[in-house]
């Protein structure tokens, strides 16, 4: 028998192709740190304080330029209306002292003056001193009150807070404007503008009455002298009640161009918050960066400028 015939083995399979290996990302060359020279990092802080000087600054001129305009219209607003009720219901005030016998507040309200060739409107307060002022005229408590027998004196500021008494130089002889007090409307004429060193007004008659308007003189915010317009009533004058408080007992800083020393405590206080918040701004500086800690310093930093700026106004010359 012959052997069967060879029978063709079919080839194996190829063999699958082998995981390619992973591909590794290339090498990048090393970059090497880079060395601040010390310059940057030694203008970062005179730069930072700068920037906070900067931003005091402008919320202190913002105060004294404008917002110390709107407190000053507030204030005199919210008097106006109180003491409209008071001469309606006869209890405004007519002399230095209350219903109790003891000398009116720092503030209250005593009457209101109207000057219509300045289009000045103003309530009185009683006392001079810079922050009263602050809200408007006030009547120099050792003198008698508009309308009276005698010399009565009103101070307010030139520039800052309104500057009710910015034009005061403008007043010409012969000029009439009224006061309003607790006991009536009385009229006076001015007589004449008078600065450092010019002559005094005549002595008043036994029944003669007199109002002296007192402001800061020279540039604003720049003063240099003492303005003074004297009027003389010519309207009838009214009774005077007793004044118990005379020149002697009246302080000097409720004198022309005179600060209040003890506006010194408000002033570190503010600064310790400035101080305060300062430190903030810087630390945030660095942990949230420039845009950030701007954005909450800015706003911070102005209000406690406009704070600054009210308290050192105490400080400063009552007429400014």
């Amino acid at each position: 028998m012959s052997a069967p015939p060879d029978v063709p083995v079919a080839p194996a399979p190829p063999a699958p192709p082998s995981r390619l290996p992973p591909v590794q990302p290339p090498v990048m060359p090393s970059v090497p740190p880079v060395v601040s020279s010390g310059i940057g990092e030694a203008l970062r802080l005179p730069g930072l304080a700068l920037t906070i000087v900067a931003v005091l600054l402008l919320g202190f001129v913002a105060q004294l330029g404008l917002l110390s305009q709107l407190g000053h219209e507030r204030a005199q607003e919210l008097a106006f209306d109180e003491f409209r009720v008071q001469l309606a219901d006869g209890t405004a005030p007519i002399g230095q002292l209350n219903a109790d016998d003891e000398l009116w507040p720092l503030g209250t309200a005593m009457a209101v003056l109207e000057i219509p060739a300045l289009d000045l409107h103003e309530v009185v307060f009683e006392g001079t001193t810079s922050s009263v002022l602050q809200d408007g005229p006030g009547h120099r408590r050792d003198t008698v009150l508009p309308g009276q027998a005698g010399t009565s004196v009103i101070l307010a500021r030139q520039a800052t807070y309104g500057g009710p008494f910015g034009r005061l130089d403008l007043l010409q002889p012969g000029e009439p404007f009224t006061v309003t007090t607790g006991q009536g409307a009385h009229t006076y004429h001015v007589t004449g503008v008078r600065r450092e060193g010019d002559p005094q007004p005549p002595p008043l008659a036994a029944d003669g009455g007199r109002l002296t308007l007192v402001t800061a003189g020279g540039d604003p915010f720049r003063p240099d002298d003492v303005l003074r317009v004297d009027a003389e009533l010519v309207s009838d004058p009214v009774p005077t009640p007793s004044r118990p408080f005379r020149s002697a007992d009246l302080p000097e800083q409720e004198q022309a161009m005179k600060g209040e020393p003890g506006g010194w405590v408000p002033v570190m206080l503010w600064a310790q918050g400035i101080a305060v918040a300062a430190v903030g701004v810087a630390w945030a500086t660095v942990r949230w960066g420039k845009a950030q800690a701007w954005t909450v310093g800015v706003p911070l930093l102005g209000g406690l400028g406009i704070g600054l700026a009210d308290a050192v106004a105490v400080l400063l010359p009552n007429l400014m």
